[in-house]
C-alpha cells in the first residue's frame, strides 16, 4: 500500500515558513554581502525560526556533526519525520538554495525529485541522495516520488509555494507545523492563496515542547 504524502515545517507566530527574501538569494553566499543588513537580518531571523531543530542529537547525527545532543519531544518528532519517508519533492527554489548551503552528504539520504522547467541529469550525493530534476509538473513529480518511496510516505519539503501547489491540488494527506514563538512581520506565508473551499482540515496532534509547539492535521476535501 502506498504511503501518505505529508510535508512538515517550522513556521513562525505570524504564519511565515521563511523572512522576507533578500533582493537575490546568490547574495547570501557572496562573501562581499556577509555584512549587508539585508542579509544578515535574513540569516538572523531564518536561525530563530529553526533554532529549535539544532541543539538536537537527530540533528547532529544526520549532519554527521559528532555525538551528544538532546533529546525528548523535539527530538522524536524529527526523527519521527526522517524515518517515515521514503522520498521527497521540492521545488527549484528551495534546490538551488540548498545545493550551495547543504554539506557534501545531503541530508535526506533518499531520492528527491524537484519540480523545475529546467532539464538536468540526476545529481548524485554520498549517503543515499540523488535529486531527479522533473520538468513535466508537479503530478508526475509526484508519481515518480511515491514509485521511489514504496510503502514509505512522500514528503512535500517545500519551498512554500511548491507547497501550497500540491495543497491546492489536492495531494496531500496530512502535514505538521512546528509553531515557533518568533514574530516576522513578512515573508513567505505558508497559507497564502490556499483554496479554504476545497480543503478541511482534521486535528490529530497538539504537542508543546519547552521551545515550540508540534501540530498536526489531516486533510480532508469538503
Amino acid at each position: 500500500m502506498a504511503g501518505k504524502v505529508f510535508f512538515s515545517v517550522s513556521m513562525s507566530l505570524d504564519g511565515f515558513v521563511a523572512p522576507e527574501p533578500v533582493p537575490d538569494q546568490d547574495e547570501l553566499f557572496a562573501p562581499e554581502r556577509r555584512d549587508d543588513p539585508d542579509v544578515r537580518r535574513w540569516l538572523a531571523q531564518w536561525t530563530e525560526l529553526q533554532q529549535w531543530v539544532f541543539p538536537l542529537r537527530f540533528f547532529r547525527e544526520n549532519l554527521k556533526l559528532g555525538e551528544g545532543g538532546e533529546e525528548g519531544l523535539d527530538n522524536d518528532m524529527a526523527r519521527e519525520t526522517f524515518g517515515r519517508t521514503g522520498a521527497s519533492v521540492m521545488g527549484r527554489r528551495m534546490f538551488d538554495l540548498g545545493e550551495r548551503s547543504w554539506p557534501e552528504e545531503a541530508p535526506f539520504h533518499t531520492p528527491v525529485f524537484v519540480v523545475t522547467h529546467t532539464k538536468r541529469d540526476p545529481w548524485e550525493r554520498p549517503g543515499g541522495t540523488t535529486f531527479h530534476f522533473v520538468d513535466d509538473g508537479i503530478e508526475h513529480a509526484l508519481d515518480r516520488a511515491r514509485e521511489a518511496a514504496g510503502d514509505r510516505d512522500v514528503r512535500i519539503a517545500g519551498g512554500g509555494a511548491t507547497i501550497l501547489e500540491y495543497l491546492n491540488a489536492g495531494l496531500v494527506d496530512e502535514f505538521s507545523i512546528t509553531l515557533s514563538p518568533v514574530l516576522f512581520g513578512s515573508g513567505t506565508r505558508l497559507f497564502d492563496g490556499v483554496d479554504a473551499s476545497r480543503i478541511a482540515l482534521e486535528p490529530l496532534r497538539s504537542q508543546p515542547s519547552s521551545r515550540v509547539t508540534h501540530l498536526t492535521y489531516a486533510v480532508r476535501r469538503r
